[in-house]
């Protein structure tokens, strides 16, 4: 199993690719919200308070514990399959139109049923998201629970606006079972089907293609762990992320998914101390534009400060980095300066901008020192000044040494 959870480095290409997916996720997602707002007001946008995204490897199992997971949070309202949504009269209206089903459609008809007020204490979304626009949207429409319930919290309308809470949860099986899994159900699904024509009672199931062709399988298995784990990865460092393992038997399963689900329960806040703490922006949506952000204040000092944006580009080259270049391998070092320009604070943060831009991460702590300077001629008395050193603390990545054997 270790090999299939294996990350690798993302390409530079793979970068602008992503780039582009989380731009076309912005277009699409705030293109449906204005047009949900438009239609119904920003007051009667009111989704779950608790949306499970259920995902998970082909043959992993989702279906089978669907149920369970909705019992245990006692969600009552039935879940919202997204394959399903490509069959809904919404959908086929799309076809009829001559419309493909893409992502935008697909997001704004399963926004659209999240609106209905059978879900509004829970959702278990089966099958969403699967690729990196549909990851970027989930995240745009935590973006904007967050935003309705600061809006409305002071308002008649605050109690549709709860605090909001979203499960990644992930079934997870190796290639192997996955594959073994699929060829079976299609093996039961075929005999159960073939018993429905010849006695005519019951309903036949859904077979698909890739459960009777063990190479369909495998591509369908690498679909899932190419677009959509790599996609859902992204969102462990922002909401609650269960990661099942979903080998053995169903009681095995569901007690991990118990386990699991207690555990990170015990771990929400209460509606009065987020309300309290929510205030304060989360890391990701402070770094998420950091870089635009520096690029523009550079802009900015070169346009308006230029004579003293110059000072401190020398003072870098000349006193900074020669220093730095010394430690190349180490990838820290500290300069002590006395330069006076360090003494205007907007040529602090130049200085510190300009390191990040570079690669480097900058820290600066000013220490004062009081130091003899003269001698009263009368009082015979020892006059002192204070003594401004400016401690810089340079970080980077280190040179990797290759030492013999």
């Amino acid at each position: 199993m270790a090999s299939d959870q294996a990350s690798t480095e993302i390409k530079p290409a793979d970068k602008k690719v992503q780039d582009l997916e989380v731009k076309d996720a912005q277009i699409i997602f705030n293109s449906i919200w204005a047009s949900l707002e438009d239609e119904l007001g920003e007051e009667y946008l009111r989704f779950p308070k608790e949306i499970f995204w259920l995902n998970g490897a082909p043959g992993a199992g989702k279906g089978t514990n669907t149920e369970f997971i909705m019992q245990y949070r006692d969600l009552t309202a039935p879940p919202l399959v997204v394959s399903g949504l490509l069959k809904s009269p919404e959908a086929h209206k799309m076809k009829d139109a001559g419309m493909l089903v893409g992502d935008r459609e697909v997001i704004e008809i399963m926004l659209r049923k999240l609106l209905d007020p059978v879900y509004k204490s829970g959702a278990v979304v089966d099958g969403f998201p699967r690729t990196k626009v549909q990851v970027e949207c989930v995240k745009l429409l935590y973006q904007k629970l967050i935003e309705q319930r600061n809006k409305f919290k002071e308002t008649l309308y605050s109690e549709h606006f709860k605090k909001p809470h979203f499960h990644i949860v992930v079934l997870f099986i190796d290639k192997k079972e996955s594959v073994k899994r699929q060829i079976n159900r299609g093996v039961e699904a075929q005999a159960h089907n073939e018993e429905v024509l010849e006695s005519g009672v019951g309903e036949i199931e859904e077979l698909r293609p890739t459960d009777l062709d063990p190479d369909a399988a495998l591509n369908r298995y690498r679909t899932f762990k190419e677009k959509t784990y790599g996609a859902l990865k992204d969102l462990r460092e922002i909401f609650f992320y269960h990661f099942i393992n979903a080998h053995g038997t169903i009681e095995a399963v569901r007690q991990r998914i118990d386990d699991e689900l207690r555990y990170q329960g015990s771990l929400e806040l209460d509606e009065a101390t987020y309300d309290r703490i929510s205030s304060i922006p989360v890391a990701a949506t402070i770094s998420k534009h950091a870089r635009q952000d520096l690029v523009d204040r550079l802009d900015a000092y070169v346009e308006r400060q230029e004579p003293l944006f110059e000072e401190v580009v020398n003072l870098i080259k000349s006193d900074f980095m020669p220093i730095i270049e010394r430690h190349a391998i180490s990838g820290s070092a500290v300069i002590n300066t006395e330069d006076s320009v360090l003494h205007d604070p907007d040529a602090l943060a130049m200085l510190i901008d300009i390191f990040s831009e570079r690669g480097y991460h900058a820290i600066v702590d000013l220490h004062r020192e009081e130091i003899p300077d003269s001698i009263d001629p009368k009082t015979f008395k020892i006059k002192t000044r204070i003594k401004c050193i400016f401690r810089v603390r340079v970080q980077f990545k280190g040179s990797d040494i290759r030492r013999g054997r």
